[in-house]
């Protein structure tokens, strides 16, 4: 019939897991949804749209959460002259981590030649292709940090400096043409020598670790439950201050309370103590609490409100 028509349509994906949608240097893993309608006597129509798909990775498994640990030393010299060894050593927490994590780095460098050296950090993603019994592999930085110079003879500690990762297409490792994979190194700039570089691995998934975040998940509950006082409220009505005959006696009034001098020149007034005068002003009781105005103003200022509507 003529007119507009429209038919819902689904379909299940197959149950094997499906390799992440990935767009690369030499080449690209894409997912297309294709309709087709078929007319007789006449050519086919179809019409196709990209379907992306994620593999999902979770960095809760037990692999993923193990810490990894590198170390190693390089003499710097030239030809026959050398000066001393640079050692470098670095340690991650755990090797899974997914978008938008601060990854904690733990190292120790030790400068013992004669060079002022800096130490870096950063993650490099590695491409690697597949195909006709060739591979082709394509290497980029995708975040980078740099520490402090350490001159010779001194030792520099990062106890947990972070590298953010930036949004990067998660890890794909069960793809037999295309491998996604990722490190973090950390090395160190030599002047007139070969850099000394130590490489961790690292998979970048997309389910964040349970453990973090339930630890994250008390500490906001701690903080709740921390500023629960400011949830108490004020009484409405406040209560008057307690009697000044309740707090100081009547004979302990009359001990500290000199009686009043009789008046004297100005002279003799400059030649006594001060601290008989702060006596005196001591236990002196305080104004009388009334809920009342005793000056109230005699007039009151009224100003006009107007309403427009």
């Amino acid at each position: 019939l003529d007119g507009r028509h429209e038919f819902p349509f689904s379909f299940q994906l197959p149950q094997e897991p499906l390799v992440t949608s990935f767009t690369g240097k030499y080449g690209s893993i894409q997912y297309y949804v294709k309709a087709v309608l078929e007319r007789p006597a006449v050519p086919d129509q179809s019409v196709q749209t990209e379907l992306q798909i994620i593999s999902h990775i979770d960095v809760s498994s037990p692999a993923l959460l193990t810490p990894v640990l590198r170390s190693q030393e390089k003499m710097v010299g030239c030809w026959f002259f050398t000066s001393g060894p640079v050692s470098l050593s670095a340690k991650i927490e755990r090797k899974g981590y997914c978008n938008g994590e601060a990854i904690p780095i733990y190292a120790e460098i030790e400068n013992c030649s004669s060079r002022l050296i800096v130490p870096k950090a950063a993650i490099f993603q590695t491409q690697t292709y597949l195909a006709s019994g060739k591979t082709k592999t394509f290497r980029q930085m995708v975040a980078n940090v740099r520490g402090n110079h350490i001159a010779s003879g001194s030792t520099d500690t990062w106890n947990g400096k972070t590298l953010k990762i930036p949004p990067v297409s998660p890890s794909i490792l069960d793809c037999c043409i295309i491998r996604v994979e990722y490190s973090l190194a950390v090395y160190i700039h030599i002047p007139g020598a070969k850099k000394l570089m130590i490489e961790m691995p690292v998979v970048i998934g997309t389910i964040p670790c349970i453990g973090f975040s339930s630890r994250n998940s008390s500490i906001t509950s701690q903080f709740s439950m921390d500023m629960s006082w400011l949830a108490l409220t004020m009484p409405e009505h406040p209560e008057a201050p307690p009697n000044y005959a309740d707090v100081v006696s009547e004979e302990e009034f009359s001990r500290h309370v000199p009686a009043y001098p009789p008046p004297m020149d100005c002279e003799e007034q400059l030649c006594c103590p001060v601290f008989a005068y702060i006596q005196e002003f001591r236990f002196q009781p305080p104004p009388l609490y009334s809920e009342i105005d005793p000056h109230p103003t005699d007039v009151e200022e009224v100003q006009p409100v107007s309403f427009m509507l």
